[in-house]
């Protein structure tokens, strides 16, 4: 791509000339909401604190590393020790840490399609194959143990996994991640699982999956996580990584060169955000919940449209103008509709069909409004055809 995929779909936002007022943007998992005014606050004094100038620890301050072990250790039933923690800035920097413990240059890495683009540009700038294992809508765009299996050989080093899913919003079942961290072991792989979006999951469904129970999984698992979305700061730039103490270590050497620490304010509230906030979470959770539902709702009322995956953030969708390119449709969309998606070819080969919409960043009010603009385009409001930059496909 000439342009990370974020900055490239925000150059489209210049064409919409407002006549179906103002844009909805559901382009980036990006909360619609700041954080609480207490944890604001908590905010601006660690800002301002000598303390939070200084350089931490390259791991990250303890008093984070223990409320985020104490945390997870609740949420999966099972002990997992602060020495098993490194707070990272941000879960894209946890993410370019992994892949540099876990395979160098000319190695291969298992990774789904459609897969998280931050994912696979990781991996071409490291010299990483990305070994592409496509899943399909049929199969709710989860993988089979057996194809993950067939795609291993002596290069591979590690499966990608993320859920809930970006780009698909797919969730896990714990049986099947259980089944893929066993194929990790029996093949000498590591399991790298992105739990960026895990508390917009349902709690009555229990944890998201009995991984850290696992004796192996100390050796082959390894856990990342994002406080961006949780608690409306992604601008602050702090996530996590769970694994093996002897992988930690190693990744204290990756990101004292990569960035020395994490940011000190946001590390300072933490401790107390985690517990703190646990219900206003749960409110934010129950929100997105209903978004989702009202999503479901109106874009099954809409003709030629499919929603083919749904969950915590995004819906990956089938959108009708089969034989056009997915960048030309969502260019159209916010052209002539003032509606930002991203397209399914961000995400992968063979996804020139798909829409990625994130639902989560539009209260549902503009859900709905967002649907009657959809509407609108099939009804002859939308000029995909005329498009100039438009590239036909192989689908005819």
């Amino acid at each position: 791509m000439t342009a990370p995929p974020i900055a490239r779909a925000g150059r489209w936002i210049e064409s919409y000339d407002g006549a179906h007022g103002a844009m909805i943007d559901c382009s980036q998992a990006v909360p619609d909401h700041a954080p609480p005014a207490e944890f604001a606050e908590r905010l601006a004094v660690t800002a301002a604190s000598q303390e939070a100038a200084r350089y931490g620890d390259i791991l990250g301050d303890q008093a984070l590393r223990a409320a985020y072990a104490s945390h997870v250790s609740s949420l999966y039933r099972s002990e997992i020790a602060a020495s098993r923690v490194a707070i990272t800035a941000g879960c894209n920097q946890a993410f370019f840490a992994a892949m540099l413990g876990v395979a160098q240059a000319g190695d291969a890495v298992v990774l789904p399609a459609p897969w998280y683009f931050n994912h696979k540009m990781t991996l071409e700038m490291l010299g990483i194959e990305a070994r592409v294992l496509p899943l399909q809508a049929e199969t709710g765009f989860l993988p089979v143990p057996s194809d993950v299996e067939a795609l291993i050989d002596d290069r591979c080093r590690a499966l990608v996994l993320v859920s809930p899913n970006n780009p698909t919003g797919a969730v896990y079942p714990p049986d099947l991640l259980a089944e893929l961290l066993d194929v990790c072991v029996r093949r000498s792989l590591t399991l790298v699982l992105d739990e960026t979006y895990r508390d917009f999951l349902a709690p009555e469904s229990g944890a998201p999956h009995r991984l850290f129970g696992s004796a192996a999984a100390r050796e082959h698992l390894v856990s990342l996580y994002s406080f961006s979305k949780s608690y409306a700061i992604p601008g602050h730039r702090v996530g996590a990584m769970i694994a093996g103490s002897g992988f930690i270590a190693q990744m204290e050497k990756v990101i004292d060169c990569v960035q020395i620490c994490a940011p000190r304010p946001t590390q300072a509230a933490l401790p107390w955000a985690i517990p703190a906030l646990a219900d206003w979470r749960g409110d934010n959770r129950h929100e997105i919940a209903k978004r989702a539902g009202v999503f479901r709702e109106e874009t099954g009322r809409l003709d030629g449209w499919a929603l083919q995956q749904i969950g915590a953030y995004f819906a990956y969708v089938r959108h009708p103008w089969r034989g056009l390119s997915a960048e030309a449709v969502a260019e159209a969309l916010m052209r002539d509709l003032g509606v930002l998606v991203l397209p399914g070819s961000f995400f992968g080969p063979s996804q020139e069909d798909h829409l990625r919409i994130a639902f989560a960043n539009v209260p549902v009010d503009r859900i709905r409004e967002l649907a009657r603009r959809l509407a609108l385009g099939l009804a002859g409001g939308f000029r995909a055809d005329d498009q100039p930059h438009a590239t036909r496909t192989a689908h005819g």
